[in-house]
C-alpha cells in the first residue's frame, strides 16, 4: 500500500530532479547520463561500465562491474529511490545496471539476475525492495536488447545481521559470513549464467557472501553488476 501511494504521489505532486534539484523533472538528462559514466566523472576515464574492486577485496568476491561512481548526482538518485521512495527512478537505474551486466560479457545461455537481498525489516520500513525493483527494470532492458535475462530472487537471509552502517571491511565480512542461502530454487540454477546484482558496492562483503551462497547451492557465478561503486574501487585506482 505504501508503495502504491508513493507511485500516485509522484504523478500528482511537483518534483525536482533527484540528482540536482532542477525543477519539473524527476531526472534531468545530465543526471541520467551520469548514471552511465563509469569511473569517468571521478577518475578522468572514458564513460561506460567499468571493472571495480574494493581494497582490500574480500575472499570470494567475483568480477564486479559498476555503471557509475557513487558520488554527487548518482548518490542522490540512488538515495532518492531507496530511502525516499522515488519509484519512477527504477527505470533509469535499471538501465544503468543493465549496462554493467553487459560489461561482464558473460557469454551465451540463460542469464539469471540474482539480487542481493535486504533485511525484511529494511524492506518493510521502506515500503519496497529497491534492489529487486532495479533488477526487474534491468532484466526488461536486457530483454529489449535480445538477452533472455530474468530475475531470480533466490537468496534470503538465514540469520539476522546487524546494520552495516559504520562497520569496516573486516567487520562487514564477519557480520555477513554464512548469513545468506538459496531458498528453494536450486534446480533453476543449473546451466544458467548467474549474475549477482546490487545497487551499491562499498567493501564487497555482501557480494562475496552472495557468491558463496550461490556456489554452495551448485550455481555458477559469472560475475556481479552494480549501479554504483565507491570512486576508489575503479580500475584506475588499482595498485
Amino acid at each position: 500500500m505504501r508503495g502504491l501511494w508513493r507511485e500516485f504521489a509522484g504523478l500528482v505532486l511537483p518534483v525536482g530532479c533527484a540528482g540536482c534539484g532542477r525543477p519539473r523533472t524527476e531526472l534531468c538528462e545530465e543526471c541520467r547520463r551520469s548514471l552511465c559514466a563509469g569511473g569517468g566523472q571521478t577518475a578522468g576515464r572514458r564513460r561506460g561500465p567499468r571493472r571495480v574492486r574494493p581494497s582490500p577485496a574480500p575472499p570470494g568476491l567475483p568480477r564486479v562491474y559498476a555503471a557509475a561512481a557513487y558520488a554527487d548526482a548518482v548518490r542522490a538518485v540512488l538515495l532518492a529511490h531507496k530511502e525516499r521512495g522515488a519509484l519512477a527512478l527504477a527505470a533509469p537505474l535499471g538501465g544503468a545496471l543493465a549496462g554493467a551486466v553487459r560489461g561482464l560479457q558473460a557469454g551465451p545461455g540463460p542469464l539469471l539476475l540474482i539480487p542481493v537481498p535486504s533485511a525484511r525489516s529494511a524492506v518493510a520500513g521502506r515500503g519496497h525492495d529497491p534492489v529487486r525493483r532495479i533488477a526487474l527494470a534491468a532484466a526488461r532492458e536486457l530483454r529489449r536488447g535480445g538477452s533472455g535475462a530474468r530475475v531470480l530472487a533466490a537468496l534470503r537471509q538465514r540469520r539476522a545481521v546487524i546494520d552495516q552502517a559504520g562497520l569496516g571491511a573486516r567487520q562487514r565480512q564477519l557480520n555477513l559470513a554464512g548469513a545468506l542461502e538459496i531458498a528453494g530454487a536450486c534446480r533453476l540454477l543449473d546451466g544458467g549464467r548467474v549474475v549477482l546484482v546490487d545497487d551499491l558496492m562499498t567493501t564487497g562483503a555482501s557480494l562475496a557472501e552472495a557468491s558463496r551462497a550461490v556456489r554452495a547451492a551448485g550455481g555458477r557465478v559469472t560475475g556481479a553488476a552494480v549501479v554504483a561503486a565507491s570512486p576508489g574501487a575503479f580500475e584506475i585506482n588499482w595498485n
